[in-house]
């Protein structure tokens, strides 16, 4: 996962914005797209405003840092008597339909939530469970509450409490481990998938005599869906030998057993994840150091690394702009934002959900054990029709709801930077171009550099048959001159709009 041969040079030494190399609105949509799930128009122009990108950043993790966990569902705690109680009692309410509505949940908080939701997605793609495999709906809502609690806070705390929950347990046979007939699948993606990485720094005597020290979690009571707790009549009562340390090591011990023998592989295996999601698939080595030292510095505290990255010279430099392919929910949900699509007559959290889940991203279901690989899987050509059908979806649902509004969203849409200003509707004539790239820089994490394609693309903006051949001239008498304030605008944008779908360039971000 980490190389050196990555194109950015730049350092995590502050980003401080300068004519050469201004805060503009490519770096605030990199910013909005990374750190959460799209920015609105309002958000775009008040950062660009701001022109402090650290201050920003500060206030965004500040933010999710405050930000209460969801209430839990009230049937976060049933058991499956209580669920079937419920099905007995509403046909309609079996338990794909809880397990829908805490997914709904989830989409519904990636929406409005941003950087929390951020982490809580990109942890429940590192400390992976299948809801299908434990099929409690209960026991997804735990696990959901869970990753929004540490989502920023101690990975320390968070390693801790992922392995007790009952999701996990569940998932990974620790319900099952017990000092007779120890299970090991829990002790090995512990280390392989969870902390360390595969082969890197434990053996499998570490895997055998780890779960040894992970017996003891079983479902006392045996209720079905009950919580697991620990039965010290379970536990492997004897010496077990980790990372060179013997006792009568238990789950406490083996935390701590980790995070002091092998520190710093932890935090390089972590940070080096945080890289490759938030910067580029293609890891800088020295990057990751001073991130992991940032790391431990802080007892693996999670927020000060972000705001060390986001803050980074290294994070808005050009090479990382436009380096990582849209997963289903960055199309979806970042478009959504991004355009302000409000239709009254329409379930959006629902149909997003559901069309993630069709283009590959299921979520609190990925894949396997190894999550989501991301990136080039995203784009494999059965999928890649149905990504731009489903943006096309939502661009008609928002035009059929209100066609004015495509017009008034590109009326005051920031050109570049705050020096050099916002549309306004006494644009007019020729400077449709300015108009079309403005459109352009908004919806393309790097613009489009190829003249052809802008060409083509600046065609399609401009190639209404309705208007007249006078409609791009600079005369101030004819009333068919082309002005942004004329209600053809919003035609014109939707057609701008139906007709990026296709572009490879918008498929990054």
């Amino acid at each position: 996962m980490v190389s050196d041969t990555s194109c950015n040079l730049d350092s995590l030494d502050m980003y401080v914005p300068s004519p050469e190399n201004p805060w503009n609105v490519s770096k605030i949509h990199h910013l909005y797209r990374r750190i959460g799930f799209g920015a609105s128009k309002a958000e775009v122009l008040n950062a660009l405003s701001l022109n402090n990108p650290g201050a920003l950043v500060d206030t965004l993790i500040d933010e999710a840092l405050a930000l209460n966990t969801t209430s839990p569902p009230a049937w976060g705690f049933w058991n499956r008597d209580d669920f079937e109680a419920a099905e007995m009692a509403n046909d309609d309410n079996d338990l794909s339909f809880y397990r829908r509505e805490g997914k709904n949940q989830m989409i519904n908080d990636l929406i409005q939530n941003k950087v929390r939701e951020r982490l809580t997605l990109f942890w429940s793609n590192h400390f992976v469970t299948e809801d299908r495999t434990y099929r409690s709906p209960a026991y997804q809502s735990q696990y959901y509450n869970l990753l929004q609690i540490h989502a920023l806070g101690n990975f320390r705390d968070f390693v801790y409490d992922i392995g007790i929950s009952n999701a996990m347990l569940v998932y990974l046979n620790g319900d099952e481990n017990v000092k007779n007939r120890p299970n090991e699948n829990y002790a090995r993606e512990l280390y392989e998938l969870f902390t360390l990485g595969v082969d890197n720094g434990y053996t499998e005597d570490d895997i055998q005599e780890t779960s040894k020290a992970l017996t003891g979690y079983v479902n006392t009571n045996r209720i079905p869906w009950g919580d697991i707790l620990f039965n010290p009549e379970q536990f492997s009562n004897e010496n077990k030998t980790i990372f060179g340390q013997s006792g009568n090591w238990g789950y406490d011990d083996v935390i701590n057993i980790l995070f002091q023998e092998r520190e710093t592989l932890v935090a390089t295996f972590i940070c080096s994840k945080l890289y490759a999601y938030f910067v580029s698939p293609t890891c800088n080595e020295a990057i990751v150091a001073q991130m992991a030292q940032t790391f431990i510095t802080n007892n693996f505290q999670i927020a000060p690394v972000l705001r060390q990255l986001f803050k980074s010279e290294h994070f808005y430099n050009q090479e990382a702009i436009g380096a990582i392919i849209k997963s289903p929910c960055d199309l979806m949900i970042c478009f959504y934002n991004e355009l302000g699509i409000n239709d009254p007559m329409m379930d959006s959290t629902d149909f997003l959900r559901n069309t993630v889940r069709v283009l590959g991203q299921d979520v609190l279901n990925p894949i396997d054990v190894e999550g989501w690989q991301g990136d080039e899987d995203w784009i494999s050509p059965d999928l890649l029709i149905g990504r731009w059908e489903s943006i096309r979806f939502l661009i008609n649902r928002a035009w059929s709801e209100n066609p004015e509004e495509f017009r008034n969203f590109v009326v005051g849409l920031p050109i570049g930077t705050a020096a050099e200003g916002n549309l306004d509707t006494s644009l007019s004539g020729p400077q449709v171009d300015i108009v079309v790239r403005a459109l352009v820089n908004y919806f393309f994490p790097r613009g489009i550099e190829d003249e052809v394609i802008y060409n083509e693309i600046s065609g399609v903006f401009k190639d209404i048959d309705a208007f007249p051949p006078t409609y791009y001239e600079p005369d101030a008498v004819d009333p068919a001159i082309w002005r942004l304030d004329r209600s053809e605008v919003a035609e014109q944008f939707y057609a701008f709009l139906d007709y990026i779908v296709d572009i490879p360039e918008f498929q990054l971000k």
